[in-house]
């Protein structure tokens, strides 16, 4: 079985770091990116099977132009978004928008239990499996 690609958008090199050594041990290939450009790029080029994508990079909502943008694209737009974030414990948190729909499949706070990433990176790849990319 080949192994499933994932890309970690994050401008935090440890936290990047950690999601490699989480999950490359399970076999997923892990391709990183520092920013929601950077990471448009690599999901054009590398065709990822998930997203795990920080809210905050270059600027506040960064990730959150990067969902959107990749939901207006017919084909990236099946690509499952895990978003972990640490919004939630800045002074950013009013920012995120609470009434409005986001483009993605899964939201984790940071710091994450690695059992519950590995769960939720299973979940959602079940699920796009069944509905077809």
């Amino acid at each position: 079985m080949a192994k499933h690609k994932i890309l970690v958008v994050d401008d935090d090199p440890d936290f990047v770091e950690v999601m490699r050594l989480t999950l490359e041990p399970h076999g997923y290939e892990v391709t990183s990116a520092g920013s929601g450009d950077e990471g448009l790029a690599k999901v054009q080029s590398e065709r990822p099977d998930l997203v795990i994508l920080d809210v905050i990079m270059s600027s506040v909502l960064d990730g959150l132009n990067m969902s959107q943008r990749m939901a207006e694209n017919p084909e990236q737009k099946r690509i499952p978004i895990l978003m972990v974030t640490s919004i939630a414990n800045t002074d950013y948190a009013a920012l995120f928008p609470t009434d409005e729909y986001i483009s993605i499949d899964g939201f984790l706070s940071k710091p994450v239990a690695p059992e519950l990433l590995l769960q939720r990176v299973s979940e959602l790849l079940k699920q796009s499996a069944t509905f077809g990319k």
